[in-house]
């Protein structure tokens, strides 16, 4: 097997483990605003949001995984300094991880960066509002 081709299907295979941490809704169906069966994500607080999504790959401390993929630590993230860095990433996904943009609505998306940039060693005071997530879309 080659390496590329091993690279390629470890990558794959990781996406799916971190997409099977999502709500049964929020796998399937076609995503639409509302909730029950919608396919959205229902989670409204960033923790909420945090611990139902994104803890499954980046780890409930934030601290990143490796493994079949790498996934990065949002804890002590630099990165994050810039809001639109995260927002662009949760929106539109990045290599192993997925868009989440048809998942959540721009108030979920705002609560979750917010939550990340302030929690996890990370003390970002400006805070990010759903119309600056609706700018990005």
């Amino acid at each position: 097997m080659s390496l590329a081709f091993a690279r390629t299907t470890a990558l794959g295979v990781t996406a799916a483990l971190c997409l099977l941490t999502l709500p049964a809704s929020a796998q399937t169906g076609t995503p639409q605003r509302g909730g029950g069966g919608s396919g959205r994500i229902e989670a409204q607080t960033g923790e909420a949001v945090f611990a139902h999504v994104c803890a499954g790959c980046h780890m409930p401390d934030a601290r990143g995984a490796t493994g079949a993929g790498a996934y990065p630590a949002l804890a002590g993230n630099a990165k994050l300094a810039s809001a639109g860095y995260p927002i662009t990433l949760v929106l539109n996904g990045r290599k192993a991880m997925p868009p989440l943009g048809d998942l959540l609505d721009d108030d979920q998306v705002a609560a979750v960066v917010n939550y990340v940039r302030s929690h996890f060693g990370n003390d970002f005071k400006d805070e990010v509002a759903a119309a600056e997530v609706k700018a990005a879309r």
